[in-house]
């Protein structure tokens, strides 16, 4: 009797208050970020699984399906030999028209995006219309960033400039050479395109956060886009095979990011003998004002 008057007295009120905790947690989520919480009941959507972490829209045909699979398949093996091992595991919403992508996604544009969570749950949305192995892989890139260094790093210590440069070296679209003196020559041809010669340059400072990269139009975006390509090929040659792999050591170590990115540098310096490359105008010390 005394068990049960306890139980009555305190467990069961006690069970009330964490079962109205978690649906006004749960109904704050879909208020305030309801993409997310979309994506993190897509098991419980009418997207059709077609493996496992793989949701496609019911209106994706099946010769589609069996293309997207191999598709992800080759955008993984992509991302293991970048980052020398791939442990990401996301969960890919692949959407066949604009409704579905707005509600998936944060943008309204683009054929792929990803998203990230504080307590680990990782998504990539793919319009099906656009998707191919470059955007794929692209989108892989930003989620293994954020799965080796974690969520809070990613997104205070991780400028945009870097994360998007970083996912170029995975994506074709602008640039396709893969030896790094090659890919840091395309990417110069881009730059000094979109610059105007050199004319008009955005320094590295000015695309750090998400805001600041995506905030102009359409050649706006493109010029942030053949920057962080320029410099983080720049950087990958002279860092070498290793310099991935010690920048996200140095930072998993307690190293903030430029010093992460420095020393994956000189480390590299010291020893290699690398092919000479142009001068990174992104490098150049500013003219002295009068």
């Amino acid at each position: 009797m005394k068990t049960s008057r306890l139980l009555n007295r305190y467990f069961i009120p006690f069970g009330k208050y964490i079962v109205v905790g978690v649906l006004v947690i749960l109904s704050s989520l879909a208020f305030l970020y309801p993409q997310i919480f979309n994506c993190e009941i897509i098991r419980f959507s009418g997207f059709r699984a077609l493996k496992q972490n793989v949701y496609a829209s019911s209106s994706v045909s099946s010769s589609q399906s069996r293309k997207l699979l191999k598709y992800i398949s080759q955008s993984e093996m992509r991302v293991d030999s970048f980052y020398t091992g791939k442990t990401s595991r996301p969960v890919i919403i692949v959407c066949n028209n604009q409704e579905e992508y707005v509600k998936y996604c944060r943008s309204t544009e683009g054929a792929g995006c990803s998203l990230g969570t504080p307590w680990g749950s990782t998504f990539i949305i793919l319009n099906m219309q656009e998707v191919n192995i470059d955007v794929i892989s692209h989108e892989m890139s930003h989620i293994e960033l954020l799965t080796r260094l974690g969520w809070w790093k990613t997104t205070m210590q991780i400028p945009q400039w870097f994360n998007e440069g970083i996912a170029l070296m995975l994506d074709t679209r602008f640039v396709s050479a893969r030896h790094p003196v090659d890919r840091y020559m395309e990417y110069m041809d881009e730059w000094l395109y979109y610059t105007r010669g050199g004319q008009e340059i955005l320094e590295l400072e000015d695309i750090e956060s998400v805001k600041d990269f995506f905030r102009g139009n359409q050649q706006y975006v493109m010029l942030a886009y053949m920057t962080s390509g320029l410099e983080v090929s720049y950087w990958l040659h002279n860092t070498g095979s290793k310099g991935m792999s010690r920048l996200i050591a140095g930072m998993q170590e307690g190293q903030g990011f430029e010093s992460a990115y420095r020393n994956a540098e000189q480390l590299n310096g010291e020893n290699s003998k690398r092919a000479k490359l142009p001068l990174n105008p992104l490098r150049r010390p500013l003219p002295a004002r009068d």
